[in-house]
């Protein structure tokens, strides 16, 4: 149009009108459309478009109605007096248009179809809403009675069905584990960090899809570059840990496996004493000896079991010792067991990086000078080399009967103990895989392992636990591929430093402690999980107790046989210590182990024995045992990662405080009152597991807030048990006992014996008010969630 106009520069308005009349009737005439199959008329409808939006938006324009304009405008077209003098070309008219078709006023505004189109698309709209409606009623009606017939299935069926369970355990195989394995092995020994770069290389090819390799430069007690010695002053023999005497010759096979046979973080130096058996290191052991001599500065020939290594080390250093030498007496192992002429690593660092003590090893973190974590001169050696200190014959079985190890009390021996190690500061690597949930991913079900730790005593025998939680990986990635998540945040762990101490998890844990607080639910161990071939060995948190037993069943239920062992809540060796002590986390552990009926062998996993290849491969030549406990460790990850409800039992904790304290009724403890607190916590337990969580586990009565409230109240059950000290190499959690002899809180327990050493009832009384105060809190807890649901429930009613 702006072409015509420069066209014809003395054609007046009024020419300019006639001829749009003109053309506008001969298109009517036509019985077109005025808007289609004409370049001209329709940039003419565009340019009328481009105007009107011009002038609404001028001002005065606000309350404008556009539907109006536009019929008035078309009902005028022949007009004489409709006047287009402000109608102006666009520059883009296309372009304009397309803007105008994106705004929702436009379309639903704007029209120009005549009145007569206006009465078809009023018939048209009628007709689709009678159909919309008679279709809606209809769906309605079916609806109902397929509803009636044939009941609709859970929201969301597969995180529950025990069939998915299976699909994803059946995938974990013997001879996949044995192949990991090996692979591991193949490469050479190597530091922590390229051990643990190979681990996250194994994760990422099986598609866990983040995997972060988090690294701690901590303190470590390395040994020397030659081994420590043991000398008999008596005859001047010179012995190495193991039993061989010092020469040049001793083999270069073994000197790998001599270095590391050492104390970690000992005292150094060399101390010439006389040597003292105390057997166990008993309360009653000291007092028996300090009645007959003086200790002061003497070395004491000390027995690893019954009680935990640093309580008696704590113990010796009390009494005024300023060394130990440290043996496993070979009737406490079991009979398929040939420890005798192996010497062995302990550590004496109860966890994380001595020079961080509670907090983090992170840049920036003040370090404090530790060299040696005790004043003793702690130095372990074989059985072998214990039988020449204390001159007995080498064969100590008489008659099927094993003769336990005693120095006789009429000879006298004096050593000379010379002890070298190396603290220096090391790099150790944690390997750290999230598989992420979909419901829940803000509550993080932890799965640990360890790896190889700068050629450690513990040779190859990371490569079980490695294996075993790289199985189970790949054998959930491949459902997870198919679509499947679990509703829990998975956390893969492959901790670095665990022979120093537990060194990676402490560092990782105190880093992320305050998220780890709130989110973690769970800690499941794989820690040494073949370790014999005879028994399996469950351990589990009171709260987890019911599960581990149910998931025995679970995994064997293909099997003629199945036969099932207690699940026992004792303290536990590895990586879990941190979670368990001080996060109050929940935490389960199944292994292997050989039948050991000897009552002093407690805690002899403490001593770290080379283990090589060779030896794993004997335990389990066809690497069943190692797909039992993945599959066991696997049902319960699962079972806990995609519960609606967590699958921890209140009352369990309740009966397992009962219990604890029954055998106190008696003795010199007054535990009256703390069976009355104990017995508050029962009903309210079963109050609790009664009211709440039974009609949580009901899908019918599921509602997710509710569901949400219980879980923040179970995964927190055992925080309340955390005293605020335990005694050296006891947990604070005090739901777990010592061993499977003993039934009693281990804190009050050891209050007990420091009673009998000290004459004073002090720790006793603080020891019965730590389990007070515990007790107390965890019934308070229970007694709060309740008021809370029942609040809730009177808010919605």
């Amino acid at each position: 149009m702006g072409e015509n106009e420069s066209s014809l520069p003395n054609t007046s308005p009024q020419d300019k009108k006639m001829a749009y009349h003109k053309v506008n009737a001969d298109q009517r005439a036509q019985g077109h459309s005025p808007y289609l199959d004409n370049d001209d008329l329709q940039a003419t409808a565009l340019e009328l478009e481009w105007d009107m939006e011009k002038e609404l938006e001028e001002p005065g324009f606000d309350h404008f109605r556009l539907d109006g304009a536009v019929q008035h405008h078309l009902g005028n077209s022949q007009s004489p007096d409709l006047d287009l003098e402000p109608i102006q070309p666009s520059a883009s008219p296309k372009g304009r248009f397309q803007r105008l078709q994106e705004d929702p006023d436009y379309i639903s505004h704007y029209t120009r179809q005549a009145p007569k189109n206006n009465r078809c698309n009023f018939f048209q709209i009628l007709k689709v809403f009678c159909t919309a409606l008679i279709v809606f009623i209809f769906g309605i009606v079916i609806g109902y009675y397929s509803g009636k017939k044939c009941p609709s299935p859970p929201a969301s069926p597969e995180p529950n069905n025990p069939h998915i369970y299976r699909e994803i355990l059946k995938e974990i195989k013997a001879e996949n584990i044995q192949q990991i394995y090996r692979d591991f092995l193949q490469f050479p020994r190597e530091d922590d960090v390229d051990t643990a770069m190979k681990i996250l290389g194994q994760w990422t090819s099986h598609g866990l899809e983040d995997v972060q390799l988090v690294n701690y430069s901590v303190l470590l007690d390395l040994p020397g570059s030659s081994s420590n010695t043991v000398t008999l002053k008596n005859s001047g023999e010179c012995f190495y840990p193991d039993g061989l005497q010092c020469n040049r010759g001793t083999k270069t096979l073994h000197s790998q496996d001599l270095l590391y046979s050492y104390a970690a973080y000992s005292a150094k130096g060399t101390l010439e004493a006389e040597l003292v058996d105390i057997q166990y290191g008993t309360i009653e052991d000291l007092i028996r000896i300090q009645a007959i001599t003086n200790v002061t500065k003497k070395i004491a020939l000390l027995k690893l079991g019954q009680s935990p290594l640093l309580y008696k080390l704590s113990l010796l250093e009390d009494a005024g010792f300023g060394g130990v030498l440290l043996y496993v007496d070979p009737c406490d192992l079991p009979k398929t067991t040939d420890l005798a002429d192996k010497a062995f690593m302990v550590s004496l660092n109860s966890g994380g990086d001595p020079s961080t003590p509670g907090y983090a090893s992170i840049g920036g973190s003040y370090r404090q000078h530790r060299l040696n974590l005790t004043t003793l001169l702690v130095q372990p050696i074989s059985a072998v080399l214990a039988k020449k200190l204390i001159s007995v014959p080498e064969n100590t079985v008489q008659k099927d009967r094993c003769v336990p190890l005693q120095l006789p009390s009429t000879e006298k021996k004096i050593i000379s103990l010379n002890i070298q190690s190396v603290t220096t500061y090391r790099t150790i690597s944690n390997v750290i895989g999230y598989l992420k949930g979909t419901v829940f991913p803000d509550r993080y079900v932890l799965i640990g392992s360890h790896h190889s730790s700068l050629n450690t005593s513990s040779g190859q025998e990371w490569a079980s636990s490695t294996a075993i939680i790289t199985a189970f990986i790949q054998a959930l990635m491949l459902k997870v591929k198919r679509g499947w998540r679990p509703d829990r945040t998975i956390v893969f762990c492959s901790w670095g430093g665990t022979s120093f101490g537990n060194v990676g998890s402490y560092e990782w844990a105190e880093d992320l402690k305050r998220v780890l607080q709130r989110n973690v639910v769970a800690y499941v161990s794989l820690h040494n999980p073949v370790r014999g071939n005879s028994t399996l060995h469950p351990i589990a948190s009171p709260s987890l107790q019911q599960l581990t037993a149910e998931s025995q069943s679970f995994n064997c239920v293909e099997k003629a046989k199945c036969p099932r062992s207690n699940v026992s809540s004792v303290q536990m060796q590895g990586d879990s210590d941190y979670f368990i002590n001080h996060l109050g986390v929940p935490a389960t552990q199944f292994s292997y182990e050989d039948i050991n009926k000897s009552e002093n062998s407690s805690f002899l996993s403490e001593a770290l024995f080379p283990v090589h290849a060779t030896k794993t491969e004997e335990l389990d030549p066809s690497f069943k045992l190692h797909e039992t406990i993945a599959k066991l460790t696997g049902h319960v990850t699962l079972q806990i990662a995609n519960e609606p409800v967590l699958p921890f039992n209140a009352l369990d904790i309740a009966l397992e405080v009962q219990n604890s304290l029954k055998v106190f009724i008696g003795d010199e403890v007054d535990a009256s009152q703390l069976l009355a607190v104990a017995s508050q916590l029962r009903d309210t337990a079963e109050l609790f597991q009664s009211d709440e969580m039974r009609p949580a586990n009901d899908p019918k009565e599921r509602a997710p807030i509710r569901v949400r409230m219980l879980n923040d109240v179970l995964q927190s059950l055992e925080k309340s048990f955390l005293v605020q000290q335990a005694p050296p190499g006891l947990y604070r959690n005090i739901l777990y006992r010592l061993d499977e002899r003993t039934n009693q809180f281990s804190v009050l327990l050891e209050a007990l014996e420091h009673y009998k050493l000290h004459q004073s009832n002090e720790t006793i009384q603080a020891a019965l008010s730590e389990v007070l105060n515990s007790i107390s809190s965890a019934q308070v807890y229970f007694k709060a969630g309740l008021d809370v649901f029942e609040t809730t429930l009177a808010g919605k009613k």
